[in-house]
């Protein structure tokens, strides 16, 4: 009985972190190059109620913007 609870538990878990991963949205269509778009990007999500968590260069030399709302995260790669 002990190990179909513990399977059963395991189960439930790994369902609720199947449904956070849904709630991440990627966009690689902007050019995080230009600080114009950059600038228009952090003002726009501030109106919207989007927090940025992070800014960081990552090892294809592409910028990586995260923005979180709530349960939701958006991230923003620069191609």
């Amino acid at each position: 009985m002990k190990k179909l609870q513990l399977l059963f538990a395991t189960v439930l878990l790994l369902l609720s972190f199947n449904v956070k991963a849904d709630d991440m949205t990627l966009n690689t269509k902007l050019n995080l190059f230009n600080p114009d778009v950059r600038k228009c990007l952090i003002e726009t999500s501030k109106a919207e109620g989007w927090e940025l968590k992070s800014v960081y260069l990552n090892t294809k030399h592409e910028i990586v913007m995260i923005f979180d709302k709530g349960e939701e995260t958006r991230i923003y790669i620069s191609k």
